[in-house]
């Protein structure tokens, strides 16, 4: 359909070499246009009827469905809808994954997702610890509970070699939750002459609760002779976090 003199908006699935052949997926969504005037969602769904033509299949062939006219350009320019502000708009989605077992997922996700401030957590006393592993007190992004755990001297195949580092979602750990987050990980410098941060993109369960980095710096790097990680033996690890997407189970 020609979307001419209109925005237009989809969903698409990503990364779908990896499926099986012959792969469908039935999802139901909603998307959102965010009014910054008035401090709301302008919400576009597919009307269900008795038929349930507003459930998508998404296989192969089809791996995006949307709407060609979203919204006409002429209201979302017009500034008192508050859509398009400073030349800055901010859409969403929800997804609602439908499986084959009758039970379904929905997915929540936005296109600017909320930014933690750095939660940093100091391990006083480094060199002495004897547990295995040590972990922060629990932090709040985007609603939910997480918490840094650290290895002080390493964990599984790095065990005696390096320092491990991980972030925690408290809530998954207790739940059907299922998340996906991208955050960075950094161990700072006292001495401002060069912080060691990691980088990831994970997706937590109730499987997978803690994502991180086995190897996040080498034992022998961290005490080498400038120690200048470890000042006063001092550990500072830092969290940050997007919140980009999460998904809940029910019959």
């Amino acid at each position: 359909m020609n979307g001419s003199g209109h925005i237009s908006l989809y969903i698409e699935m990503v990364e779908t070499e990896n499926l099986p052949l012959g792969w469908e997926v039935y999802v139901s969504f909603k998307l959102f246009l965010f009014d910054h005037i008035r401090d709301k969602y302008l919400t576009i769904e597919e009307s269900a009827d008795v038929n349930d033509r507003s459930i998508k299949r998404f296989h192969d062939m089809k791996t995006e469905w949307g709407f060609a006219k979203f919204l006409s350009l002429d209201t979302f320019n017009d500034v008192s809808h508050g859509y398009l502000v400073n030349d800055c708009c901010q859409f969403g989605v929800e997804v609602f994954v439908h499986e084959r077992n009758d039970k379904q997922e929905c997915v929540s996700m936005i296109k600017e997702p909320t930014t933690s401030t750095p939660r940093s957590w100091k391990i006083e006393n480094f060199s002495t610890l004897d547990k295995e592993s040590y972990s922060s007190a629990e932090f709040t992004v985007g609603d939910l509970q997480w918490k840094i755990k650290v290895y002080p001297k390493g964990n599984s195949n790095v065990k005696g070699k390096a320092i491990s580092v991980f972030l925690c979602s408290c809530n998954c750990q207790c739940s059907e939750l299922k998340l996906f987050a991208e955050f960075k990980l950094r161990i700072r410098d006292p001495m401002n002459s060069g912080d060691v941060e990691r980088k990831g993109k994970q997706w937590f369960s109730n499987s997978s609760a803690e994502w991180g980095f086995q190897e996040f710096i080498l034992l022998n790097d961290l005490y080498g002779a400038s120690r200048r990680l470890l000042f006063n033996d001092t550990l500072i690890v830092v969290a940050e976090i997007k919140v980009m997407s999460t998904v809940k189970r029910f019959p």
